[in-house]
């Protein structure tokens, strides 16, 4: 079964490593802030840029395979009903989207908190300029 939570949060941790240096924010929640507004039209993190983060609407159908309860889930906090007739209301590649979007928050703030773990900002969610240049 295909794990969207898991596969958000790796495609946020490789976008943080080859897209954004932390050195250019002050502290973590502007890091954060900027992470959410640029990542929520990332086509290779959540597919929001396009409508597609597949760019097969196959591909989007196995993800969402054995995944009925995140599409209930993503329809209830989005208010969309999950109407199934030929395939899915909405296509599979926006069910595959919007399951993206709505884990992104939450992957970025464990991306970030593993950050913290590895030393990058201090109590006060300052980022602590020494550990930059490793």
């Amino acid at each position: 079964m295909y794990n969207y939570y898991e596969a958000v949060l790796e495609d946020v941790k490789e976008a943080i490593k080859n897209n954004y240096d932390v050195a250019d924010y002050d502290s973590r929640d502007e890091m954060e802030e900027a992470l959410n507004e640029g990542l929520w039209i990332d086509d290779s993190v959540t597919g929001n840029g396009s409508g597609s983060y597949t760019f097969n609407t196959y591909q989007a159908e196995e993800n969402l395979a054995h995944n009925w309860d995140e599409i209930e889930l993503v329809a209830s906090e989005f208010g969309f009903e999950p109407v199934v007739k030929s395939g899915y209301e909405y296509g599979p590649e926006w069910w595959d989207v919007s399951i993206r979007c709505y884990y992104l928050g939450q992957a970025i703030s464990e991306a970030l908190d593993d950050m913290e773990t590895e030393g990058l900002f201090d109590e006060s969610n300052e980022i602590i300029p020494d550990t930059l240049t490793a």
